[in-house]
């Protein structure tokens, strides 16, 4: 009868002491749950072409370029998205000026205020700058949209055609954007 209780306690203790091991291992993994950093909102905005090439003075079709700038855009956005550092803020139903012409790079921060009315923390404005028919380059600028204060700003130079747009974007945002910290 002695040895029954006995090992009854034994396991109890072994209970006790397993439910102690799991509650040591889960509470500062839940700690470090919570210590994670949200993620940013940020307002992405619409890329712009600027072509400063021998061919843009050259009448062409439009519409292929503004596909090419929307897959930029989209590539912008999921690579960002994708991330977890930065949550996107829809910009689609905002009708601004700036957006409508496609004129970002040159208003003096506006962007700011556009995305601080979408609830935005980040702005994020895009250019690609064709310069040859195979050489372009990628910047992009983020910015604190309270303050208006330039966080990030990156450009690289590339080479191919305007399918490679997108991939250059997505170069310059994992290695540059994403590098950071």
């Amino acid at each position: 009868m002695y040895r029954s209780r006995h090992h009854c306690s034994s396991s109890r203790s072994l209970g006790l002491a397993v439910a102690l091991l799991l509650a040591l291992t889960w509470l500062p993994a839940a700690a470090r749950a919570t210590d994670a950093p949200r993620p940013v909102k940020i307002a992405v905005f619409d890329f712009e072409l600027e072509d400063v090439s021998a061919a843009a003075s050259v009448p062409h079709d439009g519409a292929a370029d503004g596909e090419r700038m929307q897959q930029v855009t989209s590539e912008a956005r999921r690579a960002l998205a994708q991330s977890g550092r930065f949550s996107l803020v829809d910009v689609s139903q905002m009708d601004a000026a700036p957006l409508r012409d496609r004129v970002l790079r040159n208003c003096n921060g506006c962007e700011n205020g556009i995305a601080l009315q979408l609830g935005a923390d980040q702005a994020m404005v895009g250019l690609i700058r064709r310069v040859t028919l195979t050489e372009y380059y990628v910047l992009i600028q983020i910015s604190d949209a309270r303050t208006g204060k330039i966080l990030d700003r990156q450009t690289a130079a590339f080479s191919g055609g305007d399918d490679a747009w997108a991939s250059g974007v997505r170069m310059v945002i994992r290695h540059g954007i994403l590098a950071q910290n």
